[in-house]
């Protein structure tokens, strides 16, 4: 086994149970729950955000990345199943320092990755001088406005996906 291996297996066993709630806790919550909905009131898109403080000691092993497990929650929280396909999910795992934005392809045809990846610095930026909630809100909010640009509200602008985060 690797040292780099062991480090991250150590970083998933050791982590805090509650570091989901130190990072953000209720009222941090209620604000990207908030956000979401203000957001989705622009646009016809769905956003939804979930955190994670670790993986099972057995995805550790079997060298499952932060994005292959956003996949996977992509897939379960059905970001996926919206008319437009317009979904976008933002995966925070705290024991790897790692998140990943992961679009549905409708709006991903329009972003690409060059805006992804811009977002994603930002964020990286604030999350690395420990502001969670700010650098999630950030993210919330230019997802949000390319959304509105693609996807602006309609009439009958119908929620497809709940806005409250998920910790996982």
């Amino acid at each position: 086994m690797s040292v780099k291996f062991i480090r991250r297996l150590f970083r998933h066993l050791l982590i805090c149970p509650n570091a989901v709630k130190c990072h953000f806790p209720k009222e941090s919550m209620r604000r990207i729950e908030a956000a979401i909905a203000a957001s989705e009131g622009t646009h016809t898109g769905e956003i939804r955000f979930a955190v994670e403080s670790n993986l099972h000691v057995f995805d550790i092993f079997r060298k499952k990345s932060a994005k292959k497990r956003a996949v996977e929650v992509f897939s379960q929280l059905h970001v996926w199943d919206t008319a437009q396909n317009n979904g976008v999910l933002i995966y925070l795992l705290l024991a790897d320092h790692d998140f990943e934005i992961l679009a549905d392809r409708g709006v991903h045809q329009h972003v690409g990755n060059v805006g992804w990846e811009a977002i994603c610095q930002h964020m990286e930026a604030m999350f690395r001088q420990d502001k969670f909630e700010a650098g999630v809100l950030y993210g919330i909010a230019q997802i949000g406005e390319h959304l509105a640009s693609h996807y602006p509200a309609s009439g009958e602008n119908v929620n497809e996906l709940p806005n409250k985060p998920v910790i996982l």
